[in-house]
């Protein structure tokens, strides 16, 4: 016979299972865009040069908080059939990945109330989450979070139980959600590799936002052609919750305020 190796998944992955098994029900719309940064970047570069404490992916949980912000029916939760719960604070799941026992564990951590945070704030959160002290892979969440003993039960639980508690619990208590998961999530798969192309991310979520990778490439800048600092990027947007035409508005908005190097 070949030679094989038989590996356990982590049980943190129990929660990753679940989570694509709901999302993949999620009725959300799908954009893919490009997005110039190539003056933030020179930005961010400028500013870390002066010994700021900033990063790109931090700067770009405060544009995604401040377009949610101006636009917060693009995170509200449904709560019954007919109503909507629309949260002013924006609170934003991210994923930290940590070495465990020679083993790297994605982690997620929720960075609360990013609409009122500076970008400072949001890249020395980041930075705590990372520099965390991790005993097992069974930490199952980073940062402050009061469900912490909770999911230790819930992983050790069969799927169907576990399904069963997102669809007839967390789906319907919308600030249960908030407290466990935040309204939005944002995952940075450009970090693993320069990738010319979009993925499509799943999340029980109403908005989410998968970064890819940063490409130069030709692009127009003041009617001339220049090499010029392209982001990947997807968003998934709850059709449930938004219509068309302000989540179009919301996409427009966003797209402004990262290329025009909002708060830097």
């Amino acid at each position: 016979m070949e030679k094989y190796e038989i590996k356990e998944f982590p049980s943190s992955r129990q929660s990753t299972f679940d989570a694509g098994y709901i999302g993949m029900r999620k009725h959300h719309v799908k954009a893919l865009i490009e997005l110039d940064v190539t003056h933030a970047r020179k930005a961010i570069r400028n500013l870390r040069y002066q010994k700021k404490d900033i990063s790109f992916n931090a700067w770009m949980i405060k544009c995604i908080g401040q377009a949610i912000n101006e636009y917060k029916d693009i995170h509200a939760i449904r709560k019954g059939k007919n109503k909507l719960v629309i949260f002013d604070d924006v609170d934003v799941s991210i994923i930290v990945e940590k070495k465990v026992m020679n083993e790297r564990v994605p982690l997620p951590v929720v960075i609360r109330k990013i609409n009122k945070k500076t970008i400072e704030d949001i890249y020395n959160e980041i930075k705590l989450a990372k520099n965390q002290e991790v005993m097992s892979e069974k930490d199952y969440l980073l940062g402050e979070n009061k469900f912490k003993w909770a999911m230790k039960i819930y992983v050790s639980l069969p799927q169907f139980i576990r399904v069963f508690i997102w669809k007839h619990i967390i789906l319907k208590k919308p600030f249960l959600m908030k407290i466990m998961a935040g309204t939005a999530v944002i995952t940075s798969v450009g970090t693993l590799g320069k990738v010319r192309g979009w993925a499509i991310p799943v999340s029980p979520l109403p908005v989410c936002f998968a970064l890819g990778s940063i490409v130069k490439k030709p692009g127009i800048f003041k009617e001339r052609i220049e090499i010029r600092e392209f982001l990947y990027m997807t968003i998934l947007i709850d059709h449930d919750v938004i219509d068309g035409a302000p989540a179009a508005r919301f996409v427009s908005r966003l797209a402004k305020l990262v290329e025009t190097g909002y708060g830097l």
